[in-house]
């Protein structure tokens, strides 16, 4: 648990004048990410998935102040594409109490019934792989793009990197809060969070959300991010050598579900 207690001792808020975000007001807490993927085998598996979460889920955690929820899916349409949930919440008080309170709430019971009620001869999806996350001190609450309010055309990419050790995890979580992190906002990359993982699979790993308008401008800020000075000067940095194993990069787009 290295890694988490490194995590976990520093917060701080988003210090850059992002201007593709909007993060609220500074945090004083670091937020804690559930991160849920589902998968599934058929179109009708994706929208049952994707009903649930529109019709009964995100009512039910807005009702509990959890907000906003992200609800994703991979950017090319695949019967077998997987469905990707981002719920935030402030505290792990409110991460623990959800299932209580679900169970608690008529109004969603109710809205949830037919899908929780499907037989195993016909699931809603396959299985569910969760993790959590706690963000990092560079960034503590998640950004909402400026699309969102109107659900325009957007594309999210998700990035999982993985270290060697849990020295090497810390290292390069400390690498995005020395520079990173901001550098993203800047050049216009538009970060949703960063975060690193606490419990679930392929650790140590941390895990971030870019966005952008499209393929073409994402790729012009990465370019951007590339070539900054910034970059060059962490990059080069001996303190940071050989903290990431492998990268893996995976491109979606919103759900009518999805708050984000």
């Amino acid at each position: 648990m290295l890694a988490a207690t490194a995590s976990l001792v520093a917060l701080a808020g988003c210090k850059s004048a992002c201007p593709c975000c909007d993060s609220g007001p500074m945090a004083s807490h670091a937020q804690y990410y559930e991160l849920r993927v589902y998968t599934t085998k058929s179109e009708q598996q994706q929208k049952l998935v994707s009903d649930y979460w529109q019709n009964a889920a995100v009512p039910a955690y807005n009702r509990m102040g959890i907000k906003p929820i992200g609800v994703f899916t991979e950017l090319q349409d695949s019967p077998t594409n997987s469905i990707y949930v981002l719920i935030p919440c402030d505290s792990l008080e409110v991460f623990t109490a959800i299932p209580a309170r679900l169970a608690a709430d008529a109004v969603y019971q109710a809205a949830a019934a037919e899908y929780m009620a499907l037989p195993k001869s016909n699931p809603a999806y396959e299985r569910i792989e969760s993790s959590l996350n706690v963000a990092f001190e560079g960034m503590k609450k998640l950004a909402v793009p400026p699309s969102a309010a109107d659900k325009k055309p957007w594309i999210f990419e998700l990035r999982t990197y993985q270290s060697p050790s849990e020295s090497k995890g810390i290292d390069k979580v400390r690498m995005f809060n020395s520079g990173e992190v901001s550098l993203m906002q800047e050049v216009g990359l538009c970060p949703v969070f960063f975060s690193e993982t606490l419990i679930g699979s392929q650790r140590p790993n941390l895990v971030y959300m870019v966005s952008g308008e499209n393929m073409d401008e994402h790729k012009k800020h990465w370019d951007q991010f590339k070539s900054s000075p910034v970059w060059k000067k962490l990059s080069g940095d001996p303190q940071f050598k050989d903290t990431v194993s492998h990268v893996a990069s995976t491109f979606l787009k919103r759900t009518p579900a999805s708050q984000i």
